[in-house]
């Protein structure tokens, strides 16, 4: 297993974890020099905010961890295509790759949506990878959606 795949796999258990949590289920974490400093899923409901998104908390466990809001030389692996908000918090955070899974193309910001690193006035752009177990990721989102549309 690559470290890409491992590092992959760390965003999947957090992913399953918000599911299991009846979070939507996200998974992210943030790797800086071979290890990972920061780690969550999606804890929108269970904090009551919007902003408490995988990449979000990941990247704030991340930068308590190194004592720094700068996350340069960082990666971030997460199980879905950030959206805009997430896309911004990766950009004023100096992370230098993203990897991601499943695109998002309805709520997406990097390859789909408005596209934010391609806007000229984002100050910061990460190199972006995507792909990696995407239809893993996107039948996890499936099943966790059809299980509460049949609730």
């Amino acid at each position: 297993m690559t470290k890409t795949n491992g590092f992959m796999e760390a965003a999947f258990a957090e992913a399953r974890a918000a599911g299991a949590r009846g979070e939507v289920p996200i998974g992210a974490v943030v790797v800086h020099d071979g290890e990972i400093i920061g780690r969550a899923g999606n804890e929108t409901r269970a904090q009551n905010d919007v902003s408490a998104h995988a990449e979000i908390l990941a990247i704030r466990r991340a930068a308590a961890i190194i004592c720094d809001e700068r996350l340069v030389d960082a990666d971030l692996y997460v199980t879905l295509e950030p959206c805009t908000m997430c896309a911004a918090a990766i950009s004023f955070a100096r992370i230098r790759r993203l990897y991601y899974a499943a695109q998002d193309p309805k709520g997406g910001a990097v390859d789909s949506g408005v596209r934010f690193y391609a806007q000229a006035t984002c100050h910061h752009q990460p190199e972006v990878y995507s792909g990696f177990r995407e239809s893993e990721a996107a039948d996890m989102l499936r099943a966790f959606f059809q299980e509460r549309r049949e609730s």
